[in-house]
Formats: C-alpha cells, structure tokens, sequence
C-alpha cells in the first residue's frame, strides 16, 4: 500500500468515525423531543430530517412553556392553545412558519398571501438556518400573537392579543 493509498484509507476512517459519532451524537440532543414530532422528522430524508431535528430543538429550547404537537399533519407548536410556529415539508425544502410573523418587521420573513399574519422561510440544508435569527423570531413569536385560536369563533377575523 502507498503512503497516499494509506492517507486515503485513514482519511475514510476518519470521516466514518466522525458520522457515526455526529449521528450518535444528534440521537442523543434529540431524545427527549416529543415522540410524534421525533417520528414525523425521521420519515423525512437525511437533509430534511436534520433541518427539522434542529428547528424543534431550537423551539423548544426558547419556547419551554409551549405545547407542541402535530398539527393538521405538521409539528406546531402552541401558547396558550394559540399556534405560534410549525414547520413542513414542502415540495422544494422545509418550510418554518410563524403565524404572526408578519408582524416581526423580518425581511428574511416571506409573508403570506391574503388575510392572515403568518411569515414563514424555507429552508434546504441545515446550514442555512441561522440560529441567531431564529432565536429573535421565537422570542418575538412570543411578544407578538395574533388570536387564531378564535378565528372561527370570530368568523374569520383576527385580534391582536399581544
């Protein structure tokens, strides 16, 4: 075996023991996420899933009094049995969506068409969710709400609560 054969050979060795234990690792931060939102984020591709881990993980870490649960097939998480955030897999990548993010004054925010005040962004690879915005907007999720928890009972329309 050459020397440069050798290298290579290490360097495989390297990178698989890096992966395995990055995988470890990312089993071991995720264990206590809630089980039904652990299960929607597995079913997603590598790429998917490892945006989806990392979006839960942030919210909850910053919204430690919210409820969360799957909701119209997609992980949102609530405040007072208000949604506040959620995210999806769309055709083109995941999707994190702020129900009154429309309100946060974020350009990197893409409001959403017609009456509501939801904001959303999405997302292709881990790499691009910047964690220091995504911690502004949580904490802005909080101070800022709209009530969709009585929409219906308001026939569509929506109050400011926060």
């Amino acid at each position: 075996m050459t020397q440069q054969q050798l290298e290579k050979y290490l360097w495989g060795l390297e990178i698989t023991y890096l992966a395995n234990t990055i995988t470890s690792h990312t089993r071991q931060q995720y264990k206590y996420m809630k089980a039904e939102i652990q299960s929607y984020n597995d079913k997603l591709s590598t790429a998917d899933s490892e945006i989806c881990n990392l979006l839960a993980t942030a919210i909850d870490s910053e919204l430690t009094e919210a409820e969360n649960k799957i909701w119209h097939a997609h992980p949102v998480w609530f405040l007072d049995g208000n949604p506040i955030v959620g995210y999806d897999k769309l055709k083109d990548g995941v999707r994190l969506m702020f129900w009154s993010g429309a309100d946060f004054g974020e350009s990197k925010l893409k409001t959403g068409s017609g009456k509501f005040k939801d904001a959303s962004i999405r997302y292709t690879s881990p790499e691009q969710v910047d964690l220091t915005d995504l911690d502004r907007w949580l904490k802005k999720s909080r101070e800022i709400q709209w009530d969709y928890k009585n929409i219906v009972k308001r026939k569509g329309q929506l109050e400011r609560l926060k």
